[in-house]
């Protein structure tokens, strides 16, 4: 079969870069598409629109690079629509709940047609003919939630919920879906997966028991859920629950605690630090007490200490600094909107952190609201003078000559001099 990919040039802010060179789950979207369909495609074309396609009489699997999908929603696809031998255009029913609830906000790409909702992806037996019949597929969502917000904070917003399908798909038009396809539509539904496959088969439930109890580890820690690579150094008392995958020559260490994610190649986590549901990609560092929650890091990043990011999105080559907080729920309970394609948008989540850019240097101490975005090469400072010290402070006590606070920073408040001040310059010689 032959693969023909139609281009989506739309930049996705705040990268500046098309959804095909944006990771997700540590691959850019294109080499993605290319490991997922290598087994089904021995030839690859790419065109800017549908007059570039030569006529032929070739098997056809034509879609936008804009479009994730995941393994077993490609499978299904492709065997379906082959059964059918007829041409066939991706359709979703009308009450798909993972398609309503997470894949039609700040997008186009999925549009009501008739009673269904159908994409940018078609097979065609024999080349390409005009109105393929709609292929419906269930990507069998399920609810699943993470924690309760209180009523005392949002009396309308219940639980934390997402649709966690096991046929993961979505038209990548912003950087929210690259959250979603990272951590919801990615590594947590790595985890609705494992869970059904252990609800299916009572071989597998046996493998895994077997192995957690020969290796003296919690069922969920076991060889079989977590993925390790070569050359990897992990503390004994560092925590790692999966089903979670981790590259080549990482180092973990004392008291990291990582569950249902995904860690690349070449990075380090250090003490204390903590991973849930996140994507952290190749060459990224996490110094101690780091914490990343449904958050993606693209390659060659930096989180420095005592930063908390919760359900953000972060670029390539990106220094966060120490102390920085992204905020994810609006305590006033308004809808969380973010900026797409020139206006505010509502995001359709309770709670959404923030998205940084490529080649950004984030200061300390920051707190960014949800749903804001840093553009790619921002260099941010803070100039709170309050809050931060951009030079040096003086006392005024040690000026030549000697008087008492000539050039007194006015953030320095005066206390009585001590003995050894005194003694260098008597106290006779000093004035307010």
């Amino acid at each position: 079969m032959k693969r023909i990919v139609l281009r989506d040039p739309t930049l996705i802010a705040p990268f500046g870069e098309p959804a095909r060179d944006l990771r997700i789950l540590n691959k850019p979207l294109w080499l993605l598409h290319r490991d997922l369909l290598a087994r089904h495609c021995q030839s690859v074309a790419e065109v800017a629109d549908w007059s570039e396609i030569s006529p032929s009489s070739d098997e056809l699997l034509v879609h936008k690079d804009n479009l994730y999908f995941n393994r077993d929603f490609i499978e299904t696809f492709i065997a379906e629509a082959r059964a059918t031998g007829q041409p066939c255009q991706v359709a979703f029913a009308a009450d798909d709940a993972m398609i309503t609830a997470h894949a039609l906000r700040l997008q186009e790409g999925i549009r009501k047609h008739g009673n269904h909702f159908v994409a940018d992806l078609y097979y065609f037996p024999r080349g390409v003919v005009p109105n393929p019949q709609p292929l419906v597929i269930d990507t069998n969502a399920m609810e699943m939630g993470y924690y309760h917000i209180p009523s005392y904070m949002a009396p309308n917003q219940g639980d934390l919920v997402f649709q966690v399908p096991i046929r993961a798909f979505c038209s990548i038009e912003s950087w929210v879906h690259i959250f979603m396809t990272n951590s919801p539509l990615g590594v947590f539904a790595w985890g609705r997966k494992l869970e059904q496959e252990v609800a299916a088969s009572w071989r597998l439930k046996l493998k895994i028991g077997f192995r957690s109890f020969i290796e003296r580890k919690h069922f969920l820690s076991s060889s079989p859920v977590v993925k390790i690579g070569k050359n990897c150094s992990i503390d004994p008392s560092a925590i790692i629950q999966g089903p979670t995958e981790i590259g080549n020559n990482v180092n973990i260490g004392a008291g990291v605690v990582i569950t249902n994610s995904l860690i690349g190649n070449n990075v380090t986590i250090m003490q204390g630090s903590q991973v849930m549901l996140s994507v952290v990609s190749d060459r990224c560092y996490l110094p101690f007490r780091a914490a990343l929650f449904m958050t993606v890091l693209m390659e060659n990043s930096m989180v420095a200490q005592n930063t908390c990011l919760q359900l953000c999105v972060v670029g390539r080559n990106t220094f966060i600094g120490a102390g920085n907080t992204c905020t994810d729920f609006d305590l006033l309970g308004k809808p969380i909107k973010t900026l797409h394609r020139g206006r505010l948008e509502e995001v359709g989540l309770p709670v959404i952190g923030s998205a940084i850019g490529h080649n950004c240097k984030i200061g300390s101490g920051f707190v960014i609201y949800p749903a804001r975005n840093i553009e790619s090469g921002t260099v941010l400072i803070y100039g709170d003078d309050h809050s931060v010290i951009p030079k040096n402070v003086s006392s005024g006590i040690y000026t030549r000559p000697p008087v008492f606070y000539p050039d007194r920073d006015p953030r320095v408040q005066r206390i009585p001099v001590n003995d050894r001040v005194a003694d260098e310059y008597p106290a006779e010689q000093f004035r307010d």
